[in-house]
Parts: C-alpha cells; structure tokens; sequence
C-alpha cells in the first residue's frame, strides 16, 4: 500500500510563519487582536502548504458549531417538512447547517435534546409544534431557542406561527358570506393551540352574525384524511346535516370530500367544504378545495433568522411573531369560485 501523505497541521503553519499555533488559531477564527502583517504572513503560509483547518477544531475553538436543528413531531408531513424546507435554505444563507429530527414519543424526545443541546451539539433549536405534550421542558434554560406553531406559554420564548385565530374567523366568514348558517367544524387535537386559536375565530364569526355556537358541530380529528371523513360520517347522523364544514386542514377536509361522495352529498350544493394549508394538490381535489393558505416555507425562514438573533443576543424581548393566511376560494364552497384574499 502506498504511503499516504501526512495532512499539514496549525503547529506546521505556526513554525513556518515563525508564529505561535495560538496567534494561528485567531487567523484562522477572524480574531480583531492580530496586527494585519502577521494575519498576512499567516494566511500567505496557509496557502502556500495547503493547510486547512478541522471544521471539529474550528468549533471548538470559537465555541460554536454553525449547526442548528429543527425538531418536529414528524418530517413527512406535508406541513412540517415544507416548514423545515425553508429553514434549511434560510440557515444556508446564514452559513448554518441545519440538522433536522423528529420525536415521536417523550422519552426519544428527551434523549435527542440531551444529546443536541446538553452537549452543545448544535447551536441554537427550533421546535416545531412544541405542545403536542410537555416534551420541551427538557431544554435547558438560556438554550437558544424558538417555537413554531404555538406561543410560548409559562416561558419567555420566541415563536413564530400562522395567525391561527383570524384563520379560523375568515374561513368560517366567506361560509357566512355564501348563506350558509348550520357549519360544522373539525378540529385537530384539541391540546395543540393552533385548534384552539382556530376554534376561538370561528366561534368569533359566528358571534358577528348571530348564528349560535353549537358544541355537536364541533368534532376533534387527528389531522388524517380518515378522520375526516369520519367526521363527516357523524356530522350526518344528526337530525340536521350542516349546509358547510369547516376542517382544520386540507388532509381532513379530503376526508371530508371522500365521505361526501359515499354518502352522494353534491359539493358545494348540498355541502361546502373550506380547508387550511393550501397543500399542492389541494386545487385538484374533486372539487377543487377552498382553503385558507399558509406560507409554510416562510414560517420555517422566519423561524431561523429569529433564532440567529437570539443565538446573537440581539433580541432585547421576546418576539410572538404571527403570520398571516390568504383566503383560496375554489369549487368546494362555491361553483364560481377562483381568487385570493390577502387577510392579517
């Protein structure tokens, strides 16, 4: 086997520009306390023999790891994984490396925070969807941090999320707009506070228009396309079927369509049906679906240029940053349906 040739080292630059390894460590790091004619000797040398440094090294000396992660429940979900799709580009621009992870249980979310955080494996977190249970109290205090999707509750953390309770108020107001006054609502799991701030809109619009708040409406759903329509399926042995449906987000509101269908309910004649995300194949649903659309990229971005000013100390109070939803009117609430509204 031939032998292979020995890889440089800072002590090598160091000898060869007649300069401590320390005084090298700071060239290599941007440190402002090296006169500019050492910095040049140095770096003539580095390139010279080719050097270059250990990322490992690197990190350890200037006490960062230019890595970042992004933990969610999941990362197939449609929603969560075009989330951390624009966190990634974002932190790129940063100079970040952005690892993502998911936690499906308490347990493997305690051991992958330990591991990420309490060894300072990465620099900062963002968690997504935080309160599904009480998982992220195991991130230590003053960890850089921000949440998506929910507001911090009993600790002072940044976030970034959809304004979910005017998505809940404009979806359920262009039905009232369309005369419709019996409208059912599927929600997600009722312990996650986009539900509930949803849910709070809703109740909200039909309070403006006097049309009573009537709990037997209202039907938790787990975010699947069968809950969905199993949802529909009880919504139609009440006395009364609702004229529209409200889901929480367009996978249910599928359900819905699906179930409409057996049950041979003409959409939107005999039922409406408005969604949230604005999934890509939402507008070819059969009908084409009306939901209220959300930039989810952008909440990712977002969610990571608070976090470096966090990681930076450059943010002086804690930021609850909303983002607002553009209405989608397609088939599924109206046959003439087609165009956006912009709501905040």
């Amino acid at each position: 086997m031939p032998n292979q040739k020995k890889s440089n080292t800072i002590r090598d630059v160091a000898r060869q520009a007649g300069v401590s390894y320390q005084t090298v460590s700071r060239v290599i790091n941007k440190s402002k306390l090296v006169l500019p004619e050492t910095r040049e000797k140095v770096e003539i040398v580095i390139k010279e023999i080719g050097f270059r440094p250990s990322a490992i090294a690197r990190s350890m000396a200037v006490g960062r790891t230019n890595t970042i992660a992004c933990i969610s429940p999941n990362i197939t979900d449609y929603t969560f994984a075009s989330i951390i799709e624009g966190a990634e580009k974002e932190a790129r621009k940063e100079g970040y490396f952005l690892l993502s992870s998911s936690a499906e249980n308490p347990n493997s979310f305690i051991s992958l925070i330990d591991e990420l955080a309490g060894h300072h494996r990465v620099d900062g977190l963002i968690i997504i969807n935080p309160y599904a249970d009480r998982r992220f109290e195991a991130i230590p205090e003053d960890f850089p941090l921000v949440f998506v999707g929910a507001c911090s509750r009993d600790k002072k953390i940044c976030s970034v999320s959809l304004d979910d309770k005017s998505v809940g108020y404009e979806a359920t107001r262009h039905l009232i707009s369309l005369g419709h006054q019996e409208i059912g609502m599927i929600t997600g799991p009722k312990m996650e506070d986009c539900c509930t701030d949803r849910t709070l809109g809703y109740s909200i619009a039909l309070k403006e228009a006097n049309l009573s708040f009537n709990t037997s409406l209202i039907i938790e759903g787990n975010w699947s396309a069968s809950s969905g329509q199993a949802a529909l399926f009880k919504f139609a042995n009440l006395e009364k079927l609702p004229s529209a449906v409200f889901a929480q987000n367009d996978r249910m509101a599928l359900g819905v369509l699906s179930a409409a269908r057996e049950k041979r309910l003409e959409v939107p004649e005999q039922l409406a049906v408005i969604g949230v995300d604005d999934m890509p194949l939402a507008s070819y649903f059969d009908p084409p679906l009306t939901t209220m659309h959300q930039n989810m990229p952008e909440i990712g971005s977002e969610a990571v240029r608070m976090l470096m000013k966090s990681m930076k100390k450059t943010i002086k109070k804690c930021i609850q940053l909303k983002l607002p939803a553009q209405l989608v009117i397609r088939q599924s609430t109206s046959r003439e349906g087609g165009g956006r509204e912009n709501y905040k």
